[in-house]
């Protein structure tokens, strides 16, 4: 069966900056670099899964902005790598969306916005 999405992307302003940010937080679900150029940076779980989620400078050479009502939820695996995924992500100069928790669905969630403004969240099924 072919996977629903084969990965997400999402820009930034600051290559350098948000691969900091990143490195360090996705560390938590289980994630690293994978792939590296001068454009964007891909992480996965190891260099045989490919790449799942990239930061990139936009191609067009404008801006990078979040969408309006666009957000990323990655997996964890544990409520434990949902709280240091948000907890790394906010020293790191996240901003605040949403603290861990288990949300309407029953599931536990943790919210946070990227340095460009991007709303990612980490989630771990409890059921």
């Amino acid at each position: 069966m072919n996977k629903l999405i084969g990965f997400v992307m999402v820009g930034t302003n600051n290559l350098e900056k948000s691969s900091k940010f990143y490195d360090d937080a996705l560390v938590h679900l289980g994630m690293k670099r994978v792939s590296v150029t001068e454009r964007y940076i891909g992480y996965g779980t190891s260099e045989n899964d490919g790449v799942k989620f990239y930061i990139t400078k936009p191609h067009n050479k404008k801006n990078a902005t979040a969408g309006n009502g666009t957000m990323v939820a990655l997996s964890a695996k544990t409520k434990e790598a949902v709280n240091m995924f948000h907890k790394t992500a906010l020293e790191n100069g996240a901003v605040d969306e949403g603290a861990p928790g288990v949300r309407s669905d029953g599931n536990y969630y943790g919210y946070v916005r990227d340095h460009d403004g991007n709303k990612i969240a980490a989630r771990c099924v409890l059921n």
